[in-house]
């Protein structure tokens, strides 16, 4: 089922299409400030300012960049597909048929989730890596007032960094994938889940809904970019907490929707 799965959505020309956007982006910004290679970008600070430095730093300011709005649009986008193609293709009760459980079916799914939402982060980092080494070369991660961090302290922070924002891209692609489960199409799965992200960024930005905002994944999503501070620290508990929670509760509903739900519906 999982091979089904991954030559059925995550090899069509669609997602093919969606991997080679967000390869575009960090490609494009690499060649725009070519002229600054090992120089601070203008008087920007964080990772943005120090991304003309090293291949690492371009990499990471290009997950920085991508990671609010494009890169959930992106994940969301199979996710949903995933969830919602068998209904609409009419397939899905033919599967019961085969047969297939629901059970093998959504684990199957859910696995080709996974394995897509890592694609498409890892699609981002090595494309920005790979421009950034041809266009700044290899050299130390710098820190913009601070020192430059040595390899060990780059590894650790890196990889860190990376796993934060592979949870945070699962906890939304989880939550398109019920939604393709709950609503009668795919596209109206997809709007819902950009119109969560785009309403969540509006949040974030107005200080008198704390409230809402910290029961919300996205709010949680830039805490990693810390790591890279002139302090290198980042309070990730919380945010962790919060993105394994929503990936819990958004498979629980799948599994209760897939299970009650008529296979046409």
């Amino acid at each position: 089922m999982l091979r089904v799965e991954l030559t059925t959505q995550l090899l069509r020309i669609r997602t093919l299409v969606v991997l080679a956007c967000l390869a575009t982006v960090p490609v494009l910004s690499g060649f725009s400030y070519a002229s600054q290679a090992g120089h601070r970008n203008g008087r920007q600070t964080g990772l943005f300012g120090a991304s003309p430095y090293s291949a690492l730093n371009h990499s990471m300011a290009s997950m920085a960049f991508i990671e609010p709005l494009l890169l959930p649009i992106m994940v969301a986008l199979p996710a949903a597909a995933i969830a919602s193609s068998d209904r609409e293709w009419g397939t899905l009760r033919y599967l019961y048929v085969a047969p297939v459980s629901r059970a093998r079916l959504l684990a199957a799914k859910l696995r080709a989730l996974a394995v897509w939402t890592a694609t498409a982060t890892l699609c981002v980092l090595a494309a920005g890596l790979l421009a950034g080494v041809a266009i700044y070369g290899w050299h130390p991660f710098h820190i913009v007032g601070a020192p430059n961090l040595t390899g060990g302290e780059t590894a650790t922070r890196v990889l860190s960094a990376t796993g934060y924002c592979l949870l945070c891209m699962l906890s939304i692609a989880t939550i398109a994938f019920v939604l393709g489960l709950l609503l009668p199409r795919g596209l109206e799965a997809l709007g819902t889940a950009v119109a969560l992200v785009i309403a969540a960024g509006i949040l974030n930005g107005t200080h008198t809904l704390h409230a809402v905002q910290i029961v919300l994944p996205m709010h949680y999503w830039r805490d990693w970019t810390h790591l890279f501070d002139p302090s290198g620290t980042a309070h990730l508990g919380t945010g962790i907490v919060v993105q394994i929670t929503a990936i819990v509760v958004a498979t629980c509903a799948a599994v209760l929707v897939l299970h009650r739900r008529d296979p046409a519906a």
